[in-house]
């Protein structure tokens, strides 16, 4: 995720401009084409508003706001709004009227030009979707997120928008004359192409994987982490064999540490978070308060290292104490409380820096008039009430009070007011007035600043990356944005840290949008940073942990052969032929059953192609590759030819493989004397759709083949290549199924033919089922007369086989499952890759 000192530090590769000006003219005729589609399907195409900025040369962040009447919507299942450009982006609205299988209407944000963009590309987009009302601006409705839009997810936004009944509703609704208004508010940090994740090639460090809503935790994971003495106890802490790592916050820290310190490549947090006992949902649409989780990790350490030899460790680090007191003026009487602190929560809102909220936190209180103090034996007096340090932490966490209750609308709001913090922090200023006349003025309290934890967004949520200067001898830092680190200049950085000057607040929340800034500081005592930024080795590590991770990993031999290699697995139309309809009745075809390649990570997709055209018996010239992905339903299906062949498998596999495997489809056309003929050339519009054909009276099911088709086109246009494809007469009627998914649940609807493909969201890699149509009276003759109906039937069965080959334990009981892979690999040795 892409963020920073927005305006100092160009980090956006933008669009070469001559390129943008050749693809001017297509641009212009691709949204010709769809503005008749869209007034085909029922909806205005036409925004009645666009705010964005007219520029060439964009400055990022962009930010663009679209209006959008929609019209004819009772009648339309699916509509989509004109492109609209913002930048080196091109964005549309997409609206489900009747939803999707629920009472709610579905509103989303699409990448229009996602099929265009280089190859590995994401954006990071802040936006907000709304939908207006039509007479009282008050009920307007809005919802507001972000995302990291890429090839695999270049849609977002929400299935349950608004209830159907509130939407149609007489009284209040929001649908008048048949129409509506939407609202859509997106602010654009460009298109950048994908990073590798190698990081310890350009830098020594390395990232932590986002699971959908955990870049709040990574960043808190890295700055812990690079707190070297805090790595050091958490390798010391006592751990065994028969630990689980999902089970035991310990060992899962563990092992995470050891992988950030060891690993080349991006490391994943779902360990840890299953030991802390989250579901999927909590990791992939809950972001927790950083402040919070620091809190509940350290105490669930510190209650792990009770009676340990690191006991007390973690309080030797972060814990400090201060006293709160209350004195009386005209008698001799006071009281005080001494309470320990982990981290210091700090004003914003009136403080201009860290020293301003210092003062505001020992700031003398005065109890007197209605308000004095009742003293014992002394009755009521006046009296001065405070805080006094006793004495400050080695490692000094400051959370920054970002977000506040607003007393006069009722809401909590972010402070996005500037707020300055030092790079040396000076504890002892002004003959040391923060501490208390106990506490001990021997030890020096001058802090360097170790990490800064930025957070972007709003109240509603947001996105948190980190900066760290893990060696403070130096000035380098680094930036921790998930997956992606980098080297940054603090000097030109920092400033963009600090917040947002009253006017730019007030353009942001006009915007409806967020703000970047610091949210969380963390110093380190310059006379204790020896001992804080010690070494932390093997030396520190478990035996026990050490043999564990080497036989999981399979020691460093096989550590960096396997880095060296990749699998690649290779399915072509025999492979999916043989499959659908014996063993495999879902999906297009089980990879585990085809060919497999042991190949260099650094070989060429243009040599790989030797390789698997020499073994499959075909002339390479007559072959495409086709990148397959896992979707988010569980399924594996092609998503975009190959054409770049100059690209290694290594980046391949970086962009589209699973843990080290890289799927691929191989296009062949065969002629009528079934020879080889030369592939098709492929147009932006085109898609390839795979086909099987059920017949009800057998139960069984077949691969019938595959096509390219229009995406603006329809079913109806190609029903007699279907019928033929299947051996049907040229006339048959048929019926017309999508095949969407089959995990947990099965996912197969009917498809109107005469509806475009455009409209189902039918794409690359897509299945269309289909059967002849038949009679309702022979329909009820047959015990599964239809597909979805077969499909349930075989995947009932499935799923009985099992639970039959599997002993019953207790994981199973938890709703856990085993999968038994097997795997053949063919191994390939290259001179000239040696």
């Amino acid at each position: 995720m892409v963020f920073g000192n927005l305006n100092a530090v160009p980090i956006i590769n933008l669009m070469n401009q001559r390129k943008e000006k050749e693809r001017e003219k297509e641009e212009e005729e691709e949204e010709e084409e769809e503005e008749s589609t869209l007034s085909l399907l029922g909806g205005s195409s036409q925004p009645i508003e666009v705010e964005v900025p007219g520029e060439t040369i964009a400055e990022y962040p962009m930010r663009g706001k679209f209006v959008w009447r929609v019209e004819n919507i009772s009648g339309s299942e699916l509509v989509y709004s004109s492109v609209y450009n913002l930048g080196d982006s091109k964005w549309r609205i997409m609206i489900l009227p009747r939803g999707q299988g629920h009472k709610f209407v579905s509103l989303y944000l699409e990448v229009a030009n996602a099929t265009s963009l280089p190859i590995g590309w994401s954006i990071f987009v802040q936006f907000k979707l709304a939908i207006v009302h039509p007479y009282d601006s008050d009920l307007t409705f809005p919802r507001e997120a972000y995302h990291h839009f890429n090839a695999e997810e270049s849609d977002q936004g929400f299935p349950c928008f608004m209830p159907l009944q509130v939407f149609h509703s007489q009284c209040f609704g929001y649908v008048v004359d048949d129409a509506c208004t939407i609202e859509a508010e997106v602010v654009s940090y460009g298109v950048t192409e994908c990073w590798q994740n190698d990081f310890k090639k350009e830098v020594e460090f390395v990232g932590l994987k986002n699971q959908g809503a955990t870049c709040y935790l990574n960043s808190l994971l890295q700055t812990l982490y690079y707190i070297s003495s805090f790595r050091k106890v958490v390798y010391q802490m006592p751990t065994s064999y028969t630990d689980e790592p999902a089970k035991s916050i310990p060992l899962a820290l563990q092992r995470l540490f050891y992988k950030l310190q060891y690993s080349k490549s991006s490391v994943a947090t779902n360990e840890l978070t299953g030991s802390f006992g989250w579901n999927r949902l909590d990791v992939s649409n809950t972001q927790h308060d950083v402040q919070e989780i620091n809190r509940l990790l350290c105490e669930a350490l510190e209650e792990f290292l009770k009676g340990t030899a690191v006991d007390g460790a973690i309080k030797q680090l972060f814990e400090g104490h201060h006293k709160n007191y209350i004195e009386c003026i005209y008698v001799d009487y006071s009281s005080s409380k001494m309470e320990s602190f982990y981290d210091l929560q700090l004003d914003v809102k009136g403080c201009r820096d860290v020293y301003a909220s210092l003062d505001k936190f020992v700031e003398v209180e005065y109890l007197d008039n209605d308000n004095k103090y009742h003293a014992e034996h002394f009755g009521l007096q006046d009296a001065r009430k405070g805080i006094l340090f006793m004495d400050f932490p080695p490692v000094l966490q400051l959370h920054l009070k970002r977000f506040e209750y607003d007393v006069d609308r009722g809401i909590m709001v972010k402070i996005n007011d500037r707020y300055e913090f030092p790079i040396q922090l000076d504890l002892d200023k002004d003959d040391g007035k923060y501490l208390s006349p106990e506490a001990d003025r021997t030890k020096r309290n001058l802090y360097a600043l170790h990490s800064v934890l930025v957070h972007v967004g709003g109240i509603h949520g947001g996105h948190y990356y980190a900066f760290i200067r893990p060696d403070l001898s130096n000035n380098q830092w680094y930036k921790f944005d998930d997956e992606q680190v980098t080297r940054q200049d603090m000097e030109t950085i920092i400033e963009g840290l600090y917040g947002s000057e009253e006017h730019d607040t007030r353009s942001f929340s006009r915007m409806g949008m967020r703000a970047s800034n610091a949210y969380m500081l963390v110093y380190i005592r310059e006379s204790d940073k020896e001992q804080i930024l010690c070494d932390a080795d093997e030396n520190d590590i478990a035996i026990h942990l050490k043999e564990m991770l080497r036989r999981e990993l399979g020691g460093k031999k096989e550590i960096a052969e396997t880095d060296a290699h990749a699998i690649v697995k290779v399915a072509t139309d025999d492979d999916i032929f043989k499959q659908i309809g014996s063993d495999t009745y879902f999906d297009l075809v089980d990879f585990d059953k085809v060919k497999s390649f042991h190949v260099r990570r650094s070989m060429p997709a243009k040599v790989l192609k030797e390789v698997v055209a020499k073994k499959i018996d075909v002339l390479s010239r007559y072959m495409r590759f086709w990148v397959c992905a896992e979707r988010k339903n569980g399924s594996c299906r092609p998503l975009r030819a190959l054409q770049d062949v100059s690209q290694s498998v290594e980046d391949l596999t970086d962009l589209y493989g699973k843990d080290g495997t890289l799927k691929l489809f191989v296009e062949v056309e065969l002629g009528s004397d079934s020879s080889c003929m030369f592939l098709p050339c492929i147009t932006k519009d085109d898609i390839l759709l795979f086909f099987k054909v059920y017949d009800p009276e057998t139960e069984k099911i077949r691969y019938a083949g595959r096509l390219f088709v229009n995406r603006l086109g329809k079913l109806m246009h190609i029903l007699d290549k279907l019928n033929e494809l299947a051996d049907f007469d040229a006339h048959e009627s048929i019926e017309i199924y999508e095949e969407i998914g089959h995990k947990p649940h099965i996912i197969c609807e009917p498809i109107d033919n005469t509806l475009s493909f455009r409209s189902y969201q039918i794409g690359n890699g897509d299945i269309v089922c289909y059967q002849k149509s038949s009679s309702p009276q022979i329909m009820e003759q047959l015990c599964f007369p239809d597909i979805p109906t077969f499909f349930k039937h075989r995947h009932n069965i499935q799923v009985d086989q099992t639970n039959l080959s599997l002993p019953v334990t207790e994981s199973d009981v938890a709703g856990s499952s085993t999968e038994l892979e097997s795997e053949t690999r063919f191994s390939t040795e290259l001179e000239s890759e040696e």
